[in-house]
Order: structure tokens, then C-alpha cells, then sequence
């Protein structure tokens, strides 16, 4: 399970350390692809298996279907970290979520998602009240869930 916060730096070979609380989940290979959030989302093996299947088991003759996989799938990358921990970001995925030095990875359950770490603190200055969380789980999980 992926959880917590850790910040870490773009070196300039465009290389990130995994953290090392991450490296046992994902193991010795992991995916990388756009969020719909302005950040990335990693998966390990047995969760992009999960999520690249259920996108490929919609009908294919759905026009959005197919904008999706090209979005998650066509935007996806293969990563193989060296000894050290380290990978290389691929430029796209460096651009499309405004990655330049400092990131935030962010653990949340069956997969984690790679903020830049300026992107992540304005998205935290949006999400700051108690009150607002407690509508979301109001809201979602209704008031049979106890915490």
C-alpha cells in the first residue's frame, strides 16, 4: 500500500529518487502516466494490470474510450529504477505535470501520484478545512462508515 508524503529533487539528468518506503511495493518495474489531476500517477505491476484492463474491456467503438487508453496508455512509461532508486522522469511525462526540480510524491492507497511540489502546495492552500473534507465523506461514503 502506498502511503504518506515524500519530497525529493529532479537531479539534471532528469533522474528521481523512488522513496524508499515505495520500492518494495512497486518492485524491480513500474508505470508511470498522466493524471487527471495536474499530476502523475505510478502503479505497480499488479495495479496498471488492474487499471490498463479495465479501460481496455470498454467497448472500443466508443469514441471516449479510445481518447482515454491514448491518454493513460499512449501517455505511460515503463520504469526500471537503477540500484541507487533512481529512474529517469521521460520528458513528456516531465511536462505534462509542470516537473522541473522539486516533487512531492504522495502514497494514496493502490497507487501513488508525482506532484511537482509547487503544484502540490497550491493544490494544499485549496484544501485546508476540516469542514470541507467532512462534506466529502458525507457526501461519498454516507453515514454508515465509521472511521
Amino acid at each position: 500500500m502506498f502511503m504518506g508524503e515524500y519530497s525529493h529533487s529532479l537531479d539534471q539528468k532528469g533522474r528521481l529518487i523512488v522513496p524508499a518506503k515505495f520500492r518494495d511495493t512497486l518492485g524491480g518495474k513500474f508505470y508511470i502516466t498522466r493524471s487527471l489531476d495536474p499530476c502523475l500517477l505510478i502503479y505497480d505491476q499488479e495495479g496498471w494490470d488492474k487499471f490498463s484492463e479495465r479501460l481496455m474491456n470498454m467497448p472500443y467503438n466508443s469514441q471516449k474510450q479510445r481518447e482515454l487508453v491514448r491518454f493513460f496508455i499512449g501517455g505511460a512509461a515503463e520504469v526500471e529504477p537503477d540500484k541507487q532508486g533512481r529512474f529517469i522522469l521521460p520528458p513528456p511525462l516531465r511536462k505534462y505535470g509542470a516537473i522541473d526540480k522539486d516533487v512531492v510524491f504522495v502514497g494514496t492507497g493502490q497507487r501513488a501520484e508525482l506532484w511537482s511540489a509547487e503544484q502540490y502546495g497550491a493544490y494544499e492552500e485549496t484544501k485546508d478545512s476540516a469542514e470541507e473534507f467532512n462534506r466529502y465523506a458525507e457526501e461519498l461514503l454516507g453515514n454508515g462508515v465509521e472511521f
